[in-house]
C-alpha cells in the first residue's frame, strides 16, 4: 500500500481535495495556521504546506505527511516560518500527484513581489488555458492547475494585486476558494457561484480565512461571516474591503459537504453540519422505515444521520462498530491476501451488541460498494440476524469535477446498477438511500428545485453548474489542488 493512501476501509469514500487556512496581523501567525490546520485535517492527508511573513520576506515549509508530522513543537522550522502574517493548505490528490513540486501554498516572486497562493477546488477548463499559456512561452513547474492562476496573475499588465487577480479569475472556470499573501495583504476570494467554502474570522486584531469554522474554534477565535459568491476580501493592517469578481449569481455550494466532507462541529452558511446531518438521517428513517432492533452508525461519518434515524424510528441507537483511532496511514501487509484485514485494523464489530439482533447500518454514502459489502459481511459474522443498509445521501451516480476525489462513472456501483442489484452485491438484507427531495427537505428546503437548484447537487443528478470541459473529463482532473 502506498504512503499516504487510506486503508482498505476508507478507500471506498469520496475524498475531499484540500482545506486551507490563512491569518493576518499575529505574531504567532505561523503557530496559528499550524493549529488551523491541524483542524482540517480531515480534508486532506497527503501533504500540508505554510508559507509566512515577517514584514522583510517570506518563507515557506511545505512536506508530505499529517500536519503533526510538519508541523509542530519539536520542530526547528517552525521558529524559521515567524512572521505576523501566513496561509497554509492540506491536501489530498488525486493518483499519481502525491509529489512535493504539487503541495500548496505556492510561492514565486512576481513583477510586483512575492506572491503566495492556497486553492481549495478545480478548474475545469485548466487543461485548455494551461496549454494556451505553454504554447505562448510559459513553465510550469507543477501539475496542477493552480499554477495556471498564477501565470494569468502574472501576464496581467494591470496595476494592482487585486486587479491582477480579478482579470485571470475571469480567465478560468470552475469552483475555487482561494487565500493569497502579498507583502501588505491577505487576499481571500470565491468563486461566482459558491461551490466551495470560505469563512472570515477575528481573533484579537487578526482576521482569519479558512475553510470551515472548526478551524477557527480552535484557536478561539470568533466566526464574522462566509465569503459570498464571486467576492475577494482585502485584509490589510487598518482595513477589510470587499470586491466582486463577478455580477452577484446564485449560490450552488456544494451539499456533500454537509453530508460528508465538513467536520459535524463546523457551521457553514449559518447552518450546523452536525444539525444537517441528523436531519438527513430523520428523513431517511421517514422514506424507508423497517423492522429491527438496533440502529448502528458506520464510523464516524455516519454517527449524526444514525442518531437522526433512531430517533424518529424509535428504535435504538448503539455503537456497534467500533473504530480504533490509533492506527496509522501505513501499515506492514505481507501479502495480498492480507489487505482484507485493513477493514478489521480500523474497525471491529462490536459482537455483544450485535449478536442475534436484526440491525440498520447507517452510512453516509456508497461509492464504489466494496466497503459497503465488507461491512455487511462483518455484521453477520458477529452474530447479526438481518442486516439492512440505510444511506445518508442519494445514490452517487456522477463524478465531480470541481475539487472532489470521485471515481469515473464506470467504477460508481450506483451508476451501474439498479438498487436491487447493488442491494444483492453488498449482500444486505434492504437497502434504500435517502431521495433527493428528502436531502432537500433535511436542509430546509421544500424539496430541490429543478429549474434553479439551492446546491451543487451533480454527483446526484448529473446537474452540473459549471460545464467541465472534454478534456478535463478525458484525464487532467487528476490535476487537481
Amino acid at each position: 500500500m502506498s504512503k499516504n493512501k487510506p486503508l482498505p476501509f476508507e478507500n471506498d469514500k469520496i475524498s475531499e481535495e484540500c482545506g486551507i487556512f490563512g491569518i493576518f496581523g499575529s505574531p504567532e501567525a505561523h503557530l496559528l495556521t499550524a493549529l488551523g490546520l491541524h483542524a482540517l485535517q480531515h480534508r486532506g492527508q497527503e501533504a500540508t504546506g505554510m508559507v509566512s511573513f515577517d514584514g522583510k520576506q517570506f518563507k515557506a515549509k511545505r512536506g508530505l505527511g499529517h500536519v503533526s508530522e510538519n508541523f509542530n513543537a519539536a520542530s526547528m522550522k517552525m521558529d524559521e516560518l515567524a512572521g505576523y502574517a501566513a496561509i497554509g493548505h492540506n491536501r489530498y490528490s488525486t493518483t499519481g500527484q502525491s509529489e512535493i513540486r504539487n503541495i500548496q501554498p505556492f510561492l514565486t516572486e512576481l513583477a510586483f513581489g512575492d506572491f503566495a497562493i492556497a486553492h481549495n477546488g478545480n478548474l475545469t477548463n485548466a487543461e485548455r488555458v494551461r496549454g494556451s499559456l505553454i504554447d505562448t512561452g510559459s513553465l510550469f513547474q507543477s501539475t496542477t492547475d493552480t499554477e495556471t492562476i498564477i501565470h494569468l496573475i502574472a501576464r496581467s499588465k494591470r496595476n494592482k494585486v487585486e486587479e491582477r487577480i480579478k482579470e485571470a479569475l475571469l480567465q478560468i472556470e470552475g469552483a475555487y476558494a482561494l487565500i493569497a499573501l502579498v507583502d501588505n495583504m491577505m487576499i481571500g476570494i470565491r468563486d461566482p457561484l459558491g461551490v466551495r467554502p470560505l469563512i472570515l474570522g477575528k481573533l484579537n486584531n487578526s482576521y482569519i480565512l479558512t475553510s470551515e469554522t472548526c478551524a477557527l474554534d480552535i484557536i478561539g477565535a470568533e466566526y464574522i461571516r462566509d465569503i459570498e459568491s464571486g467576492e475577494m476580501v482585502l485584509i490589510t493592517e487598518n482595513s477589510v474591503k470587499s470586491l466582486r469578481i463577478s455580477e452577484p449569481l446564485k449560490s450552488r455550494f456544494c451539499i456533500f459537504e454537509y453530508i460528508y466532507f465538513s467536520r459535524p462541529d463546523s457551521v457553514i452558511n449559518q447552518k450546523s453540519v452536525y444539525n444537517a446531518r441528523k436531519m438527513i438521517g430523520t428523513e431517511l428513517a421517514r422514506e424507508s422505515k423497517v423492522s429491527a432492533d438496533l440502529v448502528i452508525p458506520v464510523p464516524d461519518s455516519g454517527v449524526p444521520a444514525a442518531l437522526g434515524y433512531a430517533q424518529e424510528s424509535g428504535i435504538r441507537f448503539e455503537f456497534g462498530i467500533i473504530r480504533n483511532h490509533y492506527i496509522g496511514r501505513t501499515f506492514i501487509q505481507p501479502s495480498q491476501d492480507a489487505r482484507s484485514s485493513g477493514v478489521m485494523m480500523k474497525h471491529n464489530a462490536n459482537a455483544n451488541i450485535i449478536s442475534g439482533k436484526d440491525i440498520i447500518l447507517v452510512d453516509d454514502s456508497i461509492v464504489r460498494g466494496t466497503t459497503s459489502r465488507k461491512i455487511v459481511k462483518m455484521m453477520r459474522e458477529a452474530g447479526a440476524k438481518s442486516v439492512h443498509m440505510r444511506i445518508a445521501s442519494p445514490p452517487t451516480t456522477n463524478p465531480c469535477f470541481y475539487g472532489v476525489d470521485t471515481p469515473s462513472k464506470e467504477n460508481l456501483i450506483a451508476a451501474q446498477l439498479n438498487l436491487e442489484d447493488i442491494r444483492n452485491e453488498i449482500e444486505a438484507d434492504s437497502l434504500a438511500f435517502i431521495s433527493i427531495h428528502g436531502l432537500y427537505r433535511a436542509m430546509g428546503e421544500t424539496k430541490r428545485n429543478t429549474q434553479s437548484p439551492q446546491y451543487c447537487d451533480a454527483c446526484f443528478t448529473g446537474d452540473y453548474p459549471i460545464a467541465p470541459s472534454r478534456n478535463f473529463i478525458l484525464g487532467s482532473k487528476n490535476n487537481v489542488s
